[in-house]
């Protein structure tokens, strides 16, 4: 995966199982198919499907119904896509993830919480790094695992630093690339931690996941190695609602310009 990479979110409709599903399942997969192609048609690098309309989520392990449906779904896109394709199974559930990514030839997997904990919404999380780590060498060890520092839409503990939790993620939990994100959905991540943790692990892959739009790429990617993005590009802004082709567009353009600024 090339550095400056811009990486499209698939938000998932509501699965079967989940409270706010509708049928037919073959709906879901049309919507993310849609999403994806169009995703590609801008000149994004890449697109990441995650089970967004599921909540509320399982802190951990997701029932097998999800992981049978997220399949289903990351399966369709694979197909119709030529870019990679990521695997993200909400909350923290990277066993799936990482097992859906090895069935259905997907790329990378994004993981929320891959070491030390969190409290979050679901209650304390805590990473499964040393389970997954052995899964992917035993599954498919090219599947790329990109993990969250200080997740959004969580609290660290008390006393866990920054910096330290960057280079545990690099060195003991064995992550390909770190992303770091704002509070909550759609919230921009912090220029200072961004700094701190550009300084921490300096030669880590370094992406933003949440609050950058069309506006705010080129400054945010004179920091970082990518950016994953979803609401800024969906319609109207709003991250329930289909990408917007021309958001889309939007975006990529500005990013590439920067990138060519930076050049």
């Amino acid at each position: 995966m090339a550095s400056r990479q811009l990486i499209g979110m698939v938000h998932a409709l509501p699965l079967p199982g989940s409270p706010s599903h509708r049928p037919p399942v073959g709906a879901i997969v049309e919507r993310a198919v849609e999403d994806a192609i169009l995703l590609e048609a801008a000149g994004f690098d890449a697109v990441l499907v995650e089970n967004f309309g599921d909540a509320p989520f399982f802190a951990d392990r997701v029932p097998p119904v999800t992981v049978a449906s997220m399949a289903r779904v990351v399966t369709a896109v694979r197909a119709a896509v030529d870019v990679p394709v990521g695997v993200n199974v909400l909350r923290n559930d990277a066993i799936a993830g990482l097992s859906i990514a090895a069935a259905c030839d997907a790329r990378f997997i994004r993981v929320n919480v891959l070491s030390s904990m969190m409290y979050t919404d679901q209650g304390p999380i805590v990473g499964q790094a040393a389970r997954l780590s052995r899964l992917r060498a035993a599954l498919d060890p090219e599947v790329e695992v990109l993990a969250d520092l200080f997740v959004k839409h969580a609290t660290p503990p008390p006393g866990l630093r920054i910096e330290d939790t960057a280079t545990d993620l690099r060195d003991r939990a064995m992550a390909d690339g770190i992303i770091l994100s704002g509070r909550g959905t759609g919230l921009p991540a912090d220029q200072d931690m961004i700094s701190q943790v550009r300084r921490a692990v300096p030669d880590t892959r370094l992406l933003v996941g949440s609050g950058v739009d069309a506006e705010s790429v080129a400054s945010v990617l004179r920091f970082v190695d990518g950016v994953i993005v979803g609401t800024a590009i969906k319609e109207q802004g709003d991250v329930l609602r289909p990408v917007d082709p021309a958001r889309a567009q939007a975006f990529v353009q500005a990013a590439r310009c920067s990138e060519g600024q930076a050049s």
